[in-house]
């Protein structure tokens, strides 16, 4: 494969600063590890652009490179001229929601007609086994009580709206996949309150009417507005379905930055432990809904496209929620970093699958939908 020549300039770059940051590690000399270890993810987001098979990663990279400058400069991420930037949080989750109604339809919903069964394993996998493996990893984690209910929200969570990208990737069924990501976000504001009482009550206080209404006006109202929009305005916005998609990065991007600022202390203290916990939650729904598919005897693309459904979690969505708990430092915190692990290790499930070819495949359920394969790589980790 040629290589442009800006590409190979920004290689070398990224190259450079990795040595960089490494000699700085190595010396202890910590001063200028900030903004070297910012701009090496930043140019690495360019650089594997270069490669069809790393395009997947570079707004992961990108999200990396925020977290560092928010951990190195959170004050810039806190106020601006006395307005508290977490104020944006909520607007945002809404401006993202109500993107995804102007793009959902009848189509979104084909695969309840088509496989019945494997959206009910789906959602089932989504609801039940996300929030008993994060209560299981909060009970054990030795977290403060809000942070401990933050990594059990992030279970309780609907799909990402980024795993239809990554279901294409890895070869799964894109069509139900969206249908998976339509049905458990429509079902969040009577799920996740629920759960979160069942789950979390014994660590912090759940207003469970308060918390559903929060989900309602950040969920169903801007994705209802959506399906208005795109009802009585198809295709007559060309330049709204083209600015979405760079409109949710931005968005996530900036609710990650204020996040990361605004719990910087509490990240600072737990260090690795959160990342592993974390980790860990995301590694476990991948593995447990793909041999709970097994076992429903689900064909190979529907085991694959459950599996990446059940462990991509909104992350986004979450920030919103803990925002409205006034809880954004402590209760948002594992959703901040769930969103560059998430988007790393589905990128790496998605590229091993695409070099195995699903076996036994006999579904209705078209494997490849109505899908902008142009911005198949804008992998928004929420």
């Amino acid at each position: 494969m040629k290589i442009h020549g800006i590409y190979k300039i920004i290689i070398a770059s990224a190259i450079l600063l990795l040595i960089a940051v490494l000699v700085l590690l190595f010396t202890q000399n910590t001063s200028y590890l900030g903004p070297v270890l910012m701009a090496f993810f930043l140019t690495s987001a360019i650089g594997v652009r270069a490669f069809q098979a790393t395009k997947g990663l570079s707004f992961t990279l990108i999200i990396l490179s925020v977290v560092t400058t928010a951990l190195n400069f959170p004050d810039y991420f806190l106020e601006f001229q006395g307005y508290e930037l977490a104020g944006l949080i909520t607007p945002l989750i809404q401006i993202i929601m109500f993107g995804m109604g102007t793009s959902m339809g009848v189509k979104d919903f084909i695969a309840l007609g088509k496989s019945p069964k494997s959206v009910i394993v789906g959602v089932v996998a989504q609801f039940l086994l996300m929030p008993l493996i994060a209560f299981g990893l909060a009970s054990v984690s030795g977290f403060s009580p809000e942070i401990s209910a933050g990594l059990i929200l992030l279970g309780c969570a609907p799909v990402s709206v980024a795993s239809p990208v990554m279901a294409y990737l890895a070869k799964a069924n894109v069509a139900l996949c969206i249908t998976i990501v339509s049905v458990t976000t429509l079902l969040a504001p009577l799920f996740i309150p629920v759960l979160m009482k069942f789950y979390a009550g014994g660590f912090i206080p759940i207003d469970v009417l308060g918390m559903m209404w929060g989900i309602v006006k950040m969920v169903l109202i801007p994705i209802g507005a959506g399906l208005i929009f795109n009802k009585f305005l198809h295709g007559k916005a060309k330049w709204l379905d083209a600015s979405m998609p760079i409109v949710s990065m931005v968005g996530i991007a900036l609710i990650v930055a204020i996040i990361m600022a605004a719990g910087r202390e509490s990240l600072l203290n737990m260090g690795m432990m959160l990342v592993l916990m974390v980790l860990v939650l995301n590694l476990a729904g991948y593995y447990s809904a793909y041999w709970m598919a097994r076992l429903f005897k689900l064909e190979e693309q529907h085991c694959r496209t459950i599996s990446l459904t059940t462990g991509m979690q909104n992350a986004g969505l979450v920030s919103g929620i803990a925002k409205e708990m006034g809880k954004i430092a402590t209760v948002g915190l594992a959703s901040a970093v769930c969103g560059p692990l998430m988007g790393f290790t589905s990128s790496v499930l998605a590229s091993y699958w695409n070099g195995e070819k699903p076996t036994g495949s006999t579904s209705e359920i078209p494997s490849e939908p109505i899908l902008d394969k142009s911005n198949v790589n804008n992998n928004v980790s929420n």
